[in-house]
């Protein structure tokens, strides 16, 4: 799929997106026990291509630190400007992260992704330490993660 029908696609989910067309989506990691200071995740929406479609989520509101989400920081660019009300605390080792977002139903089984970029203070980082298909039958299904993230699901 081209960048043209990614993006007529993405504005036609966008345009849905009603009460009927979009769901409420919870987006869950848990944190492996790494020994390190609280993490910076990058919680984010690609398309088919791989390409950056919208920040959903920054734990972490040291701006500074963000380029240390380096997928998601390269691939927002300019985005990261509009991050305000998507923020919050770093997340510390072994703990959760809860988040709850609206997704337009066109989305799911079209081919996007969900991403989370991983950070730790002092510690290797860990671009797309998940990334899975966003996809009705993977909702509620628990993956694990490479570095950071003992496990990530997403659902209802």
């Amino acid at each position: 799929m081209n960048k043209l029908a990614s993006c007529l696609l993405l504005s036609s989910a966008i345009a849905l997106s009603g009460p009927v067309a979009a769901r409420p989506v919870m987006l869950t990691a848990t944190l492996k026990n790494y020994g390190g200071d609280g993490a910076y995740l990058a919680l984010y929406l690609t398309d088919a291509n791989g390409d950056y479609v919208r920040t959903l989520w920054v734990a972490g509101k040291k701006s500074k630190y963000h380029k240390h989400l380096t997928d998601w920081y390269r691939a927002a660019g300019s985005d990261r400007t509009r991050i305000d009300g998507i923020t919050g605390a770093s997340v510390g080792a072994g703990r959760n992260l809860e988040v709850t977002v609206d997704l337009a139903d066109a989305l799911f089984d079209a081919g996007y992704a969900l991403n989370l970029d991983a950070a730790a203070e002092d510690m290797p980082e860990s671009p797309r330490d998940v990334s899975v298909p966003l996809t009705t039958s993977g909702a509620g299904k628990t993956v694990a993660g490479r570095r950071y993230v003992a496990s990530f699901r997403y659902g209802p």
